[in-house]
């Protein structure tokens, strides 16, 4: 499912012009993004959470040369399904 078709489902549902499903999809969609920049958390009742997962520093190796490299720690987004969600998935 493509964002395009989130609009079109939002727009049929609630009866909003098709610019103002796609103003409602993209304000909820930049809420997660700005929260998880601000490392909150964004739980969704129903859904599941979306949070922040710090990766450590650490020793890697480049295939090429087999020469040891230093990976920078860094910050990547994550997703834990809740147990209703995950039901739905399961049947």
């Amino acid at each position: 499912m493509t964002k395009a078709e989130i609009v079109r489902l939002v727009k049929a549902r609630t009866g909003l012009t098709r610019q103002q499903a796609l103003n409602a999809v993209e304000i909820f969609l930049e809420s997660i993004k700005d929260a998880l920049k601000r490392e909150e958390r964004v739980c969704l009742v129903g859904l599941g959470t979306f949070f922040v997962r710090h990766r450590r520093k650490r020793k890697g190796r480049n295939p090429k040369t087999g020469e040891l490299i230093s990976v920078p720690e860094k910050k990547i987004p994550a997703f834990r399904a809740g147990r209703e969600f995950r039901n739905v998935v399961k049947q």
